[in-house]
């Protein structure tokens, strides 16, 4: 009896050591296509959207002045105000100065009773609606599949990985004038093209003129 016993636990053990072997080899083989079916994904996702390192949040500076040069009486506004359009951002003589389009207050002069000449800056301010996120793409690093309406995530230098949204709505017909990268393997030169894209300001409000970007344009 204690041999048959023995025999019996034998193949028993055989029989589970087996069943273990096979397991694994199941899970082997599944995590082998599991990872072969996500790199898969992961790569397809790569290979449809193109990176762009130096960018930045821009927008175009806006002057208000008076047409007719006075002294200034009154200045309503401070710097860092988001004002509406239409609203009376200073009084020069009898002139009032007023804005055109709703946006961001980033300077205005406060010496009452200084002289200002006609067209002379009394504010300077940033129009909401002109806020991008401008990136600087070599030529050679996928400008060619760029297109207007594109996707983009794009995240800032100031809020580390935190991920915003834009469309791209305007890829340069002409290089930066004075941006020359020269390829290392060849010394051949290669110009930067900027490519912009819009984003919610409302959303964002935390995003500030010049702040540092890298974007991700989605195909």
């Amino acid at each position: 009896m204690p041999e048959v016993n023995s025999i019996n636990n034998s193949a028993k053990n055989s029989t589970g050591e087996s069943k273990t072997r096979q397991i694994m080899i199941i899970s082997l083989v599944l995590f082998v296509i599991i990872s072969v079916i996500g790199g898969g994904f992961y790569l397809n996702i790569i290979s449809k959207r193109v990176y762009v390192e130096k960018s930045e949040i821009d927008a175009p500076q806006i002057t208000l002045s008076a047409k007719n040069g006075g002294v200034l009486e009154e200045i309503y506004v401070e710097t860092g105000d988001f004002v509406p359009a239409d609203l009376v951002v200073a009084r020069i003589g009898n002139e009032l100065v007023k804005t055109k389009d709703a946006g961001l207050i980033i300077s205005r002069q406060n010496q009452i009773g200084t002289y200002f000449s006609p067209g002379q800056a009394v504010v300077t301010m940033l129009k909401s609606e002109d806020f991008r996120v401008v990136g600087r793409l070599e030529e050679d690093k996928g400008l060619d599949k760029v297109k207007v309406g594109q996707r983009v995530i794009f995240t800032v230098d100031a809020f580390g990985s935190k991920q915003f949204e834009g469309v791209i709505d305007e890829v340069s017909p002409t290089s930066r004038p004075s941006d020359v990268v020269f390829n290392i393997s060849d010394q051949r030169q290669e110009n930067e093209f900027n490519v912009k894209a819009r984003f919610n300001v409302g959303q964002y409000p935390e995003l500030k003129n010049g702040m540092s970007a890298k974007m991700w344009i989605y195909q």
